[in-house]
């Protein structure tokens, strides 16, 4: 997220000076790039500060303290069985979706307010708990958690 970070601060600063640049002063009413650009500055400077919170609140995660749980909480790293597929999950406070990769093991970064994060917080080893989906309805069971 801070490589992200880093590189739409960057753009941001771009865009902004190209919208605010004189050289790109509109030639005619129908000569919409520096409008066009403002408004993109504007969407990058709010994505900017977005991440930033993002950033803040992983941050603030006292993964200690998610290891010493007797439940799965924020900050645990937990392994769920579907059907016969064991996979692993870790549960943050922000927008989750992206998919590491900790010694080849895959992990899928899940929020606390998908249905999946939301259905895990408080369960212990061995508990089970169903998710709908527009497909199907899916049953986990919580092998491990750290």
């Amino acid at each position: 997220m801070k490589n992200e970070l880093a590189t739409l601060e960057s753009a941001s600063k771009a865009t902004r000076e190209f919208a605010t640049d004189q050289e790109f002063k509109a030639e005619s009413k129908y000569d919409t790039r520096a409008l066009e650009a403002s408004y993109l500055a504007s969407a990058e400077a709010k994505r900017v500060e977005d991440l930033k919170l993002e950033i803040q609140m992983l941050e603030e995660v006292d993964l200690d303290l998610a290891s010493k749980s007797t439940e799965v909480c924020i900050g645990s790293l937990v392994q769920l069985k579907y059907l016969n597929l064991e996979k692993h999950y870790f549960l943050i406070p922000t927008s989750g979706g992206t998919l590491l990769a900790v010694d080849n093991i895959p992990i899928l970064v899940v929020s606390v307010f998908s249905p999946i994060g939301s259905a895990l917080l408080g369960l212990k080893v061995g508990e089970e708990f169903e998710i709908e989906t527009p497909k199907e309805n899916r049953n986990y069971q919580v092998i491990s958690f750290d």
